[in-house]
């Protein structure tokens, strides 16, 4: 795998970083529900429905795939996710497309607690791709504290290292088709 650099993120290398203004998911941030973004540069061009569909069709996230078949009854297939992927259909297993452009995606899962955000953007030489997600507050308070609840404690800590384990299986994908 390459080391160069582009920017301040190196080829295929995931990172935290800022989520750019412009995001879809960026209006959850403002309304203080949690948010981060996930970057990865790879060397070459890549298409959104290319994108999202290596992303939702990677081992890894298959396991969660899995998981929400069995746990929630939301049994997915990679067709329904190339659909998807190709703005063909608007469901996905457990999510359901809530916005979309040229360059990115934001799905909302079937409890609306949750967002899920996939962007790229050409660079010179390659595709900056980005992933983020959003929580929504369980409450504000009058005084503009937040609760997201135990519950997503908890998860937090599993989250901060499977949401970059995800965009980099997807970047790998990405990377073995080309050619």
């Amino acid at each position: 795998m390459s080391s160069r650099s582009n920017g301040d993120v190196r080829m295929n290398a995931v990172t935290a970083g800022p989520m750019p203004d412009q995001a879809l998911l960026s209006r959850y941030r403002e309304r203080q529900a949690f948010t981060d973004c996930y970057i990865v540069d790879i060397p070459r061009p890549v298409s959104l429905a290319e994108y999202v569909e290596a992303f939702y069709t990677t081992p890894l996230f298959k396991l969660e795939r899995l998981f929400l078949t069995f746990t929630v009854v939301k049994p997915s297939s990679d067709a329904q996710a190339r659909l998807m992927a190709q703005g063909e259909s608007s469901r996905f297993a457990a999510w359901t497309v809530e916005g979309r452009t040229d360059n990115q995606i934001i799905l909302c899962d079937f409890l609306g607690k949750t967002r899920s955000w996939l962007m790229c953007v050409p660079q010179p030489g390659g595709t900056r791709l980005y992933f983020g997600t959003a929580v929504l507050p369980r409450r504000v308070s009058a005084t503009g504290g937040v609760s997201l609840g135990g519950a997503f404690r908890l998860m937090l800590v599993f989250h901060r290292l499977y949401a970059p384990a995800l965009l980099s299986a997807a970047a790998r994908r990405l990377q073995k088709r080309r050619g």
